[in-house]
């Protein structure tokens, strides 16, 4: 593996015997970590949408666990 950072990016290199769903989660992680970088969002805030969420989730779904 290779890493280097150029002016604009990073580039990383791997071997191609790397596994692809490993490496889809490492990209979706850095992805995210991207993301929410820019968020402004208070820790709270995040907190109450991901309960909304789950709630929804929840409810949604509930009667494939519960019968």
């Amino acid at each position: 593996m290779t890493i280097e950072r150029t002016k604009d990016e990073v580039i990383i290199r791997l071997p191609a015997s790397v596994d692809l769903e490993d490496l889809q989660d490492f990209v979706n992680y850095a992805r995210y970590k991207e993301l929410v970088s820019k968020s402004k969002a208070t820790q709270e805030e995040i907190d109450e949408l991901a309960a909304e969420v789950n709630k929804t989730w929840w409810e949604e779904n509930r009667n494939r666990f519960i019968k």
